[in-house]
């Protein structure tokens, strides 16, 4: 297989074709860049206007072409009544609206840098996030200007309501502000490639979130690598896997996941541009109503994490919906188990299961597998994409096939690093290469695997939470003494988080979750609490040792617990 990938790939990538690959800095990095790579994202979106379908959403439809012409009129909006100027920064803190797309798309046209807050975040998050990335104008659903409510006079920021209807003082209905806005072609502003186009926010494991940093080159060259990959693999299986045509059907992709990840505005909106691919858009997740769309949209294509995945197999075997029209089944974001990815390949008709590693760092692009490859090696991540390469690091020196150590990645998709931390983004990289934080090995055929990490993280249903965040909103409260917060394995999720805690009152779990709340998203919550009033164990360097203590609550909590098959927590 390694062989034939190697032998493919050199021969697209070659001078002269439609990827080829050259060697060149990107951000003062040495690495492989496309020779064609578009000059902007507001190139992409002007290049592929016209009048299939793009967005749906419950019965709302929009077409590219009606995509491009409200963005353009958004884009007026904010160059002309809120004076945004190249370079600034324009929030999105909203569920998976269209108008997320229509938004994100006028931002990145009129040079700005749009950033995708999470929508999960509650207030004290969403406060850090718009002062930490210093925006200048805010578009915001009814949920999340209800979280902007305690600190609304501490804030010196427009904010543009969507969907609302309980606006606070000084807001304006994104509808209000189309109604009066003719139609109108995109106001222009010189791009250059390596302008900075887009932040999103990931968990670190010092705790607060981080700002990763992109430019229009490290977007576009992740939407250039994944359909490099899809060729390499259509040739290779002498069949058309990137997107699959039901007939007379346009292919259809299902988003489930949120916009504001990675994986949900690069892999699904993002390369729905190029694919001429219909986007199917779920406020969230939800698995009956995920399989009644899948059904009578005739949707070719899924991506989400194991979690999601996972709820799909179980309701394609008790629905009896027509789930036929899918091709596949895609993850990332956490492993799958081996038994989910062969039962893919059994339960669904036409589908099979592919994966992948990457991370916000790299515009979600890393490795790749899928198909008959994939359910010969279901513990693999696959293999590194062609325009990236990736190393294994021990002790600083790189090791051989086989060997573990700390995967290194490099590429031309790879961030810039962290908005105004530069100590964290020279924390991040290797010379050249971008530490990952994972624990893996790539083996003599070049499939990589991923046995353990770095970072002090838990990565719950495909959301990175950081331990230190958590530990950080516990010490607010008035009887914690200390705490050590950590991961737990969880049969639906992947991992719970777990937090034991030395206190000197007798707070119970209620209330500890009740005064979490509003200080971080629903998600990052512990499920397992240990609470005693003995002080927590020791190594002998003074730090808590937080191997023992995640040993016992596993013993505790996983071994005589069996694992909750409640929905997600969103």
């Amino acid at each position: 297989m390694k062989s034939d990938w190697r032998a493919v790939s050199a021969a697209l990538t070659a001078n002269g074709q439609t990827f080829e690959l050259y060697k060149d800095k990107v951000w003062g990095r040495s690495c492989n860049v496309f020779r064609n790579t578009p000059g902007s994202l507001r190139e992409l979106f002007a290049s592929t206007r016209s009048d299939k379908t793009f967005i749906v959403y419950k019965q709302e439809r929009y077409t590219f072409e009606e995509t491009h012409e409200i963005s353009c009129r958004i884009g007026q909006i904010i160059r002309e009544k809120y004076g945004i100027k190249k370079g600034d920064r324009v929030a999105i803190s909203m569920r998976n609206f269209p108008e997320w797309v229509f938004i994100f798309n006028a931002i990145t046209s009129v040079g700005a840098i749009a950033v995708g807050m999470n929508a999960l975040w509650q207030s004290d998050e969403m406060h850090f996030g718009l002062n930490d990335c210093g925006a200048s104008l805010l578009f915001a659903d009814q949920e999340r200007i209800n979280r902007l409510k305690p600190f609304w006079s501490e804030i010196h920021i427009n904010v543009v309501a969507v969907r609302s209807t309980k606006l606070l003082t000084g807001m304006i209905d994104l509808k209000q502000l189309l109604h009066d806005q003719p139609a109108c072609p995109m106001p222009y502003e010189h791009i250059n490639t390596d302008d900075r186009a887009m932040i999103l926010y990931t968990s670190g494991s010092t705790g607060q979130s981080k700002g990763a940093v992109s430019s229009h080159r490290n977007i576009l060259s992740a939407l250039l690598s994944w359909n490099l990959q899809a060729k390499i693999r259509s040739k290779i299986e002498h069949e058309t896997v990137a997107e699959v045509q039901n007939g007379e059907n346009q292919a259809a992709i299902l988003l489930g996941v949120p916009l504001f990840h990675a994986t949900g505005c690069l892999a699904i909106m993002l390369q729905s541009y190029k694919a001429q691919r219909k986007m199917i858009c779920m406020y969230k997740w939800d698995t009956a109503e995920a399989a009644r769309l899948i059904e009578e949209e005739k949707i070719s294509g899924f991506n989400g994490p194991a979690t999601m995945s996972g709820d799909l197999v179980a309701e394609a075997k008790n629905s009896g919906r027509d789930l036929s029209s899918l091709h596949s089944v895609g993850g990332g974001g956490a492993a799958r188990s081996p038994k989910q990815v062969h039962n893919i390949a059994k339960i669904f008709d036409n589908a099979m299961p592919s994966t992948g590693w990457g991370m916000t760092e790299t515009n979600s692009v890393g490795t790749g597998i899928g198909g008959e490859d994939y359910l010969k090696h279901p513990t693999s991540v696959g293999i590194c994409h062609a325009a990236l390469e990736m190393r294994v690091v021990d002790n600083g020196k790189v090791v051989q096939a086989g060997e573990s150590g700390e995967l290194q990645i490099k590429g031309a998709s790879i961030i810039e690093g962290y908005w105004g931390q530069p100590e964290a983004t020279k924390e991040a990289f290797d010379g050249d290469w971008l530490r990952t934080g994972d624990i893996g090995y790539i083996d003599a055929e070049g499939y990589v695997y991923i046995i353990d990490r770095i970072k002090d993280l838990v990565i719950r249903g495909g959301e990175n939470i950081s331990t230190a965040e958590v530990e950080a909103a516990l010490n607010e409260h008035t009887d914690v003494i200390e705490v050590s917060v950590y991961a737990l394995p969880d049969e639906r999720y992947g991992e719970e988080v777990g937090a034991t805690i030395h206190s000197k009152g007798s707070p119970d779990e209620e209330d500890l979750r009740n005064f979490l709340q509003t200080r971080i998203a629903q998600f990052k919550i512990p499920r397992y609490f240990e609470i005693t009033n003995q002080p927590l164990p020791r190594l002998a360097s003074g730090k808590i040792n937080k191997r023992d203590l995640k040993l016992k609550a596993r013993k505790k909590f996983v071994a005589e617990e069996p694992f909750s098959k409640s929905t997600v927590r969103l």
